[in-house]
């Protein structure tokens, strides 16, 4: 059974009372602990496939499972993190991670730890009294991800996360993002405009066609783990990225041709 099911999965929206089909049908499986990217041109239907696997949405046709059982709203079992920090800003770094923890049944020391523990993992060690002004925002995403895991759910779902950040930044935030998930081992969800990220970190790379969105490519990565930044240099890296800025290439002249007068 995989741990994520999308089984013809297909959305669509009502724009101007008329009907706009943003996913025509999406079939993909996503195996327990597996790290998969989802790339493809804008408005393919990246961030409403993750938003309905999140429960944030529904799918017009077909089904989304977890488990085996059909999704039908948010739960405790899925994280999720975005660009934008949503970080409270009133809060401390240690009682912004903490705020995922408040309906938990945990005792207050178990809680302290469970934070103790995150703060650490995304290197923020030092910084537990700091208010989200104070930090960079590679920083702030740090603490949006330690908040995302630190009740412990076992799919983890990004969405553009470090499309914000300058390119030095984004690297280090790739491979902290490999250790804390070579470390916990949750099954990664991780959309991206970005071809280099999404190969760099995934098993998987999945590529969506125009819309309306339906899978165009599904490409194994079987690049080495655990992965160094160098690794970008390799010639597979390089085969990998031709094959998929191809498919993207080959999606983006087709939008282009529909949209000249």
């Amino acid at each position: 059974m995989p741990k994520v099911a999308i089984d013809r999965v297909g959305k669509i929206f009502k724009v101007n009372a008329a009907p706009l089909v943003a996913i025509e049908r999406i079939d993909v499986d996503i195996r327990e602990n597996e790290f998969v990217s989802i790339v493809g041109t804008s408005g393919c239907g990246k961030s409403t496939l993750l938003n309905m696997v999140g429960g944030l949405d529904e799918p017009t046709s077909g089904e989304i499972r977890i488990d085996g059982v059909p999704v039908s709203g948010p739960g405790r079992n899925r994280g999720f993190v975005f660009q934008s920090y949503s970080l409270f800003e009133w809060m401390t770094v240690q009682n912004n991670i903490r705020f995922a923890l408040e309906k938990s049944a945990l005792s207050k020391a178990e809680k302290s730890e469970l934070v103790a523990h995150f703060v650490h993992a995304v290197g923020l060690a030092g910084f537990e009294d700091a208010f989200p002004k104070q930090l960079s925002g590679g920083m702030r995403q740090r603490v949006a991800i330690a908040r995302a895991l630190v009740y412990k759910p076992s799919i983890l779902l990004m969405d553009e996360p470090f499309g914000a950040l300058d390119a030095q930044t984004r690297g280090m935030m790739q491979e902290l993002l490999l250790k804390v998930w070579e470390d916990h081992r949750v099954t990664v969800l991780f959309v991206t405009h970005d071809v280099d990220e999404a190969i760099f970190l995934a098993d998987r790379v999945v590529v969506l066609a125009s819309r309306p969105g339906r899978v165009k490519n599904d490409i194994a990565i079987e690049l080495e783990r655990p992965r160094s930044f160098s690794i970008v240099t390799d010639a597979s890296f390089t085969a990998y990225k031709r094959e998929i800025f191809a498919d993207i290439r080959e999606e983006t002249l087709k939008v282009m041709a529909m949209e000249k007068p």
